[in-house]
Order: C-alpha cells, then sequence, then structure tokens
C-alpha cells in the first residue's frame, strides 16, 4: 500500500483524470488520431519498401522444411499470428518461444527450415542468446526489426524494416505502431508467398473444413464476399 504521494506522482494522477475527464467528442477524435497514425506508419513502411522484401519471400518460396517463427513478449504475440497465417495459405510454419527453445525446443529447427526473427530492437536477450544455435544449423534467417544496426539484423540473411518515428502508446513505450506494422508485413509476405504459390480459394477452404463459409462466392469459397468467419 502506498501511504504517501509524491508531487510528480499527483501531477501524473491529475492528468490522468483530466484525460478520462475529457467529453465523448473528444475521445473518439482521440482515437481517430491514433487510428490516422498508425495508417501513417503503414504508409511510411510501404514507401520504404525494398528488395529486402523480395529477398525474403524468395527464402520462403525456396524453403522444403517450415518457416519458423520466433519472437518475445508482444513480437511473440504478432509472431503467433504470422505463423497461423503462413500455415493456412500454403505455407508450413511453426511458432518458436524463445524461452522454451533455450529448453529442448530448438529440436523443432531443422535444417531445411528458415527464421523469421523479430524483434523491434533487435536485441532481445532471449534472441540474441539463441543465434550462435541456430548459425550452427545454417539455416537462412529473415529478421524484422526497427534496428538494422542490431546484432539480430546483423546474423539475418535478409532484413525487414519496420523503423518508425514513435509508438502509438503516449509514453512511446508499449507495442503498438510497432506491432501493427509487424502484423501488416507478415500479411504481406504470407500474401505474396500464397500468389507466388498458386493457393487458390478451394485450397483455403480445403484446410478449414471446421470454419462456417456461409455460401460459396464466384472465386470459390466463402461468405458471399470470398470470405471465411
Amino acid at each position: 500500500m502506498v501511504l504517501f504521494a509524491t508531487s510528480q506522482d499527483l501531477g501524473a494522477r491529475e492528468k490522468q483524470d483530466s484525460v478520462f475527464d475529457e467529453g465523448e467528442d473528444a475521445i473518439v477524435e482521440s482515437a481517430r488520431e491514433g487510428l490516422r497514425a498508425q495508417a501513417e506508419a503503414l504508409v511510411q513502411m510501404a514507401q520504404r519498401l525494398d528488395g529486402s522484401f523480395y529477398d525474403a519471400l524468395e527464402l520462403v518460396l525456396g524453403c522444403s522444411g517450415r518457416v519458423v517463427v520466433c519472437g518475445m513478449g508482444k513480437s511473440g504475440h504478432i509472431g503467433r499470428k504470422i505463423s497461423a497465417t503462413l500455415t493456412c495459405t500454403g505455407t508450413p510454419s511453426l511458432f518458436l518461444h524463445p524461452g522454451e527453445a533455450s529448453h529442448g525446443d530448438l529440436g523443432m529447427v531443422t535444417r531445411d527450415d528458415i527464421l523469421l526473427l523479430i524483434s523491434k530492437s533487435g536485441e532481445t536477450s532471449e534472441l540474441a542468446w539463441l543465434l550462435p544455435h541456430f548459425q550452427r544449423l545454417d539455416v537462412p534467417i529473415i529478421a524484422i526489426t526497427a534496428n538494422r544496426r542490431s546484432a539480430i539484423a546483423r546474423a539475418a540473411t535478409t532484413v525487414l524494416d519496420i523503423a518508425l518515428e514513435r509508438e502509438l502508446c503516449p509514453h512511446d513505450l508499449v507495442p503498438t505502431t510497432s506491432a501493427v506494422s509487424t502484423l501488416a508485413l507478415g500479411d504481406a509476405l504470407a500474401m505474396a508467398a500464397m500468389k507466388r504459390k498458386g493457393f487458390t480459394a478451394a485450397d483455403v477452404t480445403r484446410i478449414h473444413p471446421g470454419a462456417p463459409t456461409g455460401a460459396p462466392s464466384s472465386r470459390g469459397g466463402g461468405n458471399g464476399n470470398g470470405q471465411l468467419r
């Protein structure tokens, strides 16, 4: 229990209370500004996208094993989604938790696989510690990071850049904009691989037997808009 609060604590609390005292219109407009900031970050990332994306795609297409996605914390949560998207669009993938990797799950990675390492800083200790083990396997590494000079970027075969001016978080701490950028980049990579492999709508619905797809669309499966629900 905190018995005494400093003037700094009280000031921060008053500032926080003032935010919650804002009217409905101000709160909604603040949310709009946040969404616009996220969208602008994606536009800037799209403008920076270069041949590294093509190199990453070629690694994915040339992989005879699986795309092993690895990330810690929020990057790990995003990584799980990217891995799931790859898997359901024709590119076998699995998620490797860095903590579990150091306790035996490194055995999940084979020489036929490629690695997709996600770290905004590029210096995540749980990932950096695994680099020598990955290099010993001599597997290609795709790094998604905001720091091209980082240990993870230097160890990578190719780097996908998610550099940004700041996070949506008012303290510029919590992964928000960087998480959105990473997920969007992972989706772009999965969709590019899907197109190059000729993975059709019928292929998608075939591996989603439990999904209520509704009435088939003209594109072959889906809910009328060609989408899974």
